[in-house]
């Protein structure tokens, strides 16, 4: 009973830990639109505000695909600007002056609310 339990955890870890790797190489405005609820409007003014972050390619009809580099960036910048409540300016200096940083804090804040999470779940399992 413990094992199969500690393999739900360990599997659940993988998990929230990678929740968009799915081995796509790219995916459409809506498909990223729809993991950060987002419209297609806000990531198209990312793309112009951040565009040494967010390069999404474009085929031949103008339509974009974004690349799994591109959704980590536009994850780290949906943290600090939709969770942490900055400004488009105050982001964009914080991630240019304090990339790693940023991206090593933001790690961090995500594994403690999986972790938090985990320990909610099981609370409420006793």
């Amino acid at each position: 009973m413990q094992e199969i339990e500690n393999q739900t955890t360990e599997e659940q870890i993988k998990t929230e830990e990678e929740p968009i790797k799915s081995g796509k190489l790219f995916y459409s405005i809506g498909e990223v639109s729809k993991m950060f609820d987002l419209r297609d409007s806000t990531l198209r003014y990312w793309e112009k505000e951040f565009p040494t972050y967010i390069k999404p390619k474009k085929n031949n009809k103008g339509d974009r695909n974004y690349t799994q580099k591109d959704i980590d960036n536009i994850k780290l910048i949906h943290h600090l600007v939709r969770e942490c409540n900055m400004k488009i300016k105050g982001a964009k200096d914080l991630l240019k002056n304090k990339k790693d940083v940023t991206e090593s804090k933001f790690e961090v804040i995500k594994k403690l609310k999986n972790l938090k999470d985990m320990i909610t779940e099981l609370k409420d399992s006793l």
